[in-house]
C-alpha cells in the first residue's frame, strides 16, 4: 500500500501498488522490493534531475521528430563524461569544460 498526503489539503489517500519483478516468492520480501524501488528512483533522480536543473530540459523547445531523444542522449553523454572525470557538480564541470573548445573532446578521448 502506498500512502500519500496532499500538502495543501491534508487529505490522505491509500493506493494499492503492484510491482513486476524477476524475484522468486522467497526473495520478494518487503525489504528487498523497497530497496529495488529506491535504487530505481535513485537512478531516475541522478539523471533526470540533473538534466532538468542544469540543462532546463523541461523548458526545451525541441519537441518534434527524434530531436528530443537525440538531445537527451547528448545531455546524458555530457553528464556521463563529466562523472567519469570525477565531477560531482555537473554545472561547474560544464562551465570548466566550455572554456576550452578542445577539452570535451579530450575528456572523451577523441583528441
Amino acid at each position: 500500500m502506498r500512502r500519500r498526503r496532499i500538502v495543501t489539503t491534508g487529505k490522505v489517500t491509500l493506493e494499492r501498488v503492484y510491482e513486476v519483478t524477476d524475484l522468486t516468492a522467497e526473495q520478494a520480501n518487503a525489504a528487498e522490493i523497497a530497496r529495488r524501488v529506491r535504487d530505481h528512483w535513485g537512478i531516475e533522480n541522478k539523471i533526470h534531475h540533473v538534466r532538468d536543473t542544469t540543462y532546463a530540459e523541461d523548458a526545451s523547445r525541441v519537441r518534434t521528430g527524434t530531436a528530443p531523444r537525440a538531445m537527451a542522449s547528448l545531455r546524458n553523454l555530457a553528464i556521463g563524461a563529466l562523472r567519469l572525470t570525477g565531477q560531482t557538480y555537473i554545472a561547474a564541470g560544464l562551465r570548466h569544460h566550455t572554456r576550452d573548445a578542445n577539452r570535451p573532446l579530450i575528456t572523451l578521448g577523441i583528441m
